[in-house]
């Protein structure tokens, strides 16, 4: 373990683009596009063939900017592979800078996140970059990584979020589907829930963000609302999308909606009001027929903090009892 703890960012990922690193067409429109988030592709995007000049292209792409404050995520390849090492040392080398963070697929233990964690710090200090900056995405896509992400969650500083890899994952079970993010065929339930509440019960103990992961007919719009709005109940901060139409429903759907953000507001500043000397430093205080507490500040804090990131603005203000 490295002896730095930043304290890590808390950026918005409601959408999060996949994005080939061999297609530079497909990088261009993705500058244009309102994702959150928009992570280059070096694993399964990209052909053994394409990889080595995918690595340029993605330093190139990145070095040019115009991401206008999206976060910038390069997906390297994982760790059993021949690529890895090299996908970190020339993107780190080539455009550390102006990068956010790596993204690690098919994690099985938290040794794998420690090794990725050893090789930036390296590369950072041989570079004259800032230790510890580039943040890590881990994607937790077996039954092992599964089992074990409670350590892989707690493994470095640098990680940011737990993200579901659910085509490999639900290979890994030999679940009965062919079709990402569909049920299968037979089971009278949510087959997901256990997978997406284990990685997000794992994200939230260590403070990291969980992401759902893509749905891949990307036709179905329907489909896609009904997957993202069950990640979304349950407490994810965003999803993977692959289509430019995608997004626009993703991002609605992890942002509160104006109702709840502006009455989360209201229970902040109600509970700041009744517990200070001004309003009889209570414990307890009603907001309307609505009696909220110090649990009742902490949701609220949720789902505000979740509006303020999607930029929404207050609708109504807190007026003190006379």
């Amino acid at each position: 373990m490295t002896a730095y703890r930043p304290q890590r960012p808390q950026r918005p990922r409601r959408s999060s683009l996949a994005v080939p690193g061999s297609s530079q067409r497909f990088i261009d429109k993705a500058r244009t596009l309102p994702a959150d988030l928009v992570f280059l592709d070096l694993e399964d995007a990209c052909a053994p063939s394409a990889k080595e000049e995918a690595r340029h292209r993605v330093v190139a792409a990145l070095n040019e900017g115009s991401w206008d404050g999206r976060t910038r995520v390069v997906r390297v390849n994982d760790w059993t592979t021949e690529w890895t090492y090299r996908d970190v040392i020339t993107v780190v080398e080539g455009a550390g800078a102006e990068l956010d963070c790596l993204l690690l697929p098919k994690v099985a233990d938290a040794q794998q996140v420690r090794a990725l964690d050893l090789l930036l710090t390296q590369v950072e200090r041989a570079n004259g970059l800032d230790v510890g900056r580039i943040g890590i995405e881990a994607q937790i896509e077996s039954a092992e990584g599964l089992v074990n992400v409670d350590a892989i969650a707690g493994a470095s500083p640098r990680l940011e979020t737990l993200v579901l890899g659910p085509a490999d994952l639900m290979a890994s079970l030999n679940m009965k589907s062919l079709t990402v993010g569909k049920q299968p065929p037979g089971y009278p339930a949510d087959a997901y829930h256990y997978i997406l509440m284990r990685i997000l019960l794992a994200a939230r103990t260590h403070g990291l963000q969980a992401i759902d992961g893509p749905y891949l007919l990307i036709r179905d719009a329907e489909g896609f609302d009904e997957v993202a709005r069950r990640a979304a109940a349950l407490g994810f901060d965003g999803k993977w999308v692959l289509h430019p139409d995608q997004i626009a429903a993703c991002n609605a759907i992890f942002s509160p909606a104006q109702e709840d953000y502006d009455h989360a507001e209201l229970v902040l500043d109600a509970y700041a009001y009744a517990t200070s000397e001004a309003g009889g430093a209570r414990g307890a205080a009603m907001l309307g027929d609505e009696m909220i507490d110090e649990a009742s500040r902490k949701m609220a804090l949720v789902v505000a903090g979740k509006g303020r990131a999607a930029g929404l603005r207050r609708t109504s203000a807190f007026t003190p009892p006379a």
